[in-house]
């Protein structure tokens, strides 16, 4: 039994540091971003092709730890811890079906970590007071790297923290930020060198424009 128990641990343990390997590419532009290791950002991109299969061996792991767990009883399974006619010692906490549900609320959690990412970011206003309206450009960033909605969060709150930066917004699916800023407090080279010196992602060009006008390569 002793031997059974272990080899489920082994699965369960295997199924979290899947959970964990599903989830660093997510995790890391945030930690990046909010502890000041811009370099970690795109370290576990690579996980990002791997990370459906990582969430299904989890889900698989877990489902038939937990139909262990909870499967009724055989009648050969009661019996027996009865022929030592000793009381069988209690089970420590790694055994225990409330570790399996510990267990698996952490996977959860970390695989829903893109959807409420944003919550770890405070909010933020520079209160820019604009003084000459042909001042305020729009651009357009081409980011190589960016995975997830937690990468997104992570590009925006880099650059909506600089002096100038007006509005930001970013997808992960088109890998651009467009960037509202008034130029007299802050260049397009300035907002790149943010992104890939406090979330680690590479910025491979960008356009701008003033506004009601159009791009202009860079």
């Amino acid at each position: 039994m002793e031997t059974k128990t272990a080899s489920e641990n082994k699965w369960i343990g295997a199924g979290m540091l899947a959970a964990i390997a599903a989830s660093l590419c997510c995790i890391t532009p945030v930690l990046a971003v909010l502890v000041g290791l811009g370099g970690i950002a795109s370290t576990f991109a690579f996980l990002d092709p791997l990370r459906p299969y990582l969430i299904g061996f989890t889900a698989i792991v877990l489902g038939y730890a937990f139909y262990n767990a909870y499967k009724p009883k055989k009648d050969g399974d009661l019996e027996c811890a009865c022929d030592d006619e000793e009381i069988p010692a209690k089970k420590s906490f790694l055994n225990s079906k409330a570790f399996l549900w510990v267990v698996a609320g952490a996977s959860i959690l970390m695989f829903a970590f893109p959807s409420y990412s944003h919550i770890f970011f405070p909010d933020t206003n520079n209160n820019i007071v604009v003084v000459n309206e042909s001042n305020i450009i729009e651009a357009k960033l081409f980011i190589e790297g960016m995975t997830c909605t937690g990468c997104e969060e992570s590009v925006n709150y880099a650059l909506r923290t600089k002096e100038g930066v007006i509005r930001v917004t970013s997808s992960y699916e088109t890998g651009i930020a467009n960037v509202k800023y008034d130029k007299s407090k802050i260049k397009p080279e300035q907002l790149a060198q943010a992104i890939e010196d406090e979330v680690g992602y590479k910025v491979k060009s960008y356009e701008i424009k003033k506004i009601n006008e159009g791009l202009e390569n860079e």
